[in-house]
């Protein structure tokens, strides 16, 4: 006996010999809506710029950071090369200075009392992290 074809082939299931449409996950009737796939290429270019713009203001927040540690650094490793010969107060401004020898020296005396080569005023905050005035 020879089988007779069914007619709609898609729903029909030759191995288990069955109408089998509502185990699809696809619509198999005529009338059902096209599948087509969706243009997510305007979504990923959004979400990609979106990224890009978080991860670049993320490294030139820390660029930012990275610098201002790395000029405090230069501030610390500066003054404490420097001459004094007093032991510095927490909170008091201090003035560094170049003498005529191109030495740094650290003095108390404020840059419109004197004469010297002024540099910067500082402070040493309570960290013993001197910060620039």
């Amino acid at each position: 006996m020879t089988e007779k074809k069914k007619l709609d082939s898609v729903v029909y299931n030759t191995e288990t010999k069955s109408y089998d449409a509502a185990l699809k996950p696809y619509a198999t009737s005529v009338g059902a809506p096209v599948i087509t796939q969706t243009d997510t290429t305007a979504w990923k270019n959004r979400s990609i710029n979106k990224v890009n713009h978080k991860i670049k203001t993320k490294y030139l927040e820390l660029k930012a950071e990275y610098e201002k540690m790395m000029q405090e650094f230069e501030y610390n490793n500066l003054i404490l090369n420097a001459n004094f010969s007093f032991e510095p107060i927490i909170g008091e401004t201090y003035h560094l200075y170049l003498n005529k020898k191109e030495e740094h020296f650290l003095s108390l005396i404020a840059p419109e009392h004197c004469n010297f080569n002024y540099v910067g005023s500082f402070v040493l905050n309570a960290d013993q992290i001197w910060e620039k005035v």
